[in-house]
């Protein structure tokens, strides 16, 4: 059975980069471009690993981080951010993130976050 992943994105270049790379890394991939329906969508697909942008439209990657850590049974976390602040990454940690990275990412960087995340 194939591993899930979620991309919490609104940058379309970003979400089609990183489902092709997923994709090709033997996941199945879905999406979500905004934050308010985000919760909802990790609820019903269930994903074994959610990449969360920190800025999306109608809530805060912080928000829906601090919902999926309420789940009984709640997915990893990846979390993207183009800022790259200090104070971004020390939020994220305090809330419980798996790993942050900073925008723009290496390929091959990502892609082995998440099988190492995954393992």
């Amino acid at each position: 059975m194939s591993q899930k992943i979620l991309i919490v994105e609104d940058e379309p270049n970003i979400i089609e980069s990183l489902s092709f790379l997923m994709e090709r890394a033997g996941l199945e991939v879905s999406h979500e471009r905004d934050g308010a329906n985000a919760l909802a969508k990790i609820e019903a697909n269930q994903p074994d690993l959610v990449i969360l942008d920190v800025m999306l439209p109608n809530r805060s990657g912080f928000d829906i981080l601090r919902d999926i850590r309420k789940l009984p049974a709640p997915p990893k976390v990846l979390m993207l951010t183009a800022k790259g602040q200090a104070r971004d990454r020390q939020a994220a940690e305090e809330i419980g993130v798996d790993c942050f990275m900073t925008k723009p990412f290496a390929n091959a960087e990502i892609v082995q976050a998440v099988k190492d995340m995954l393992a």
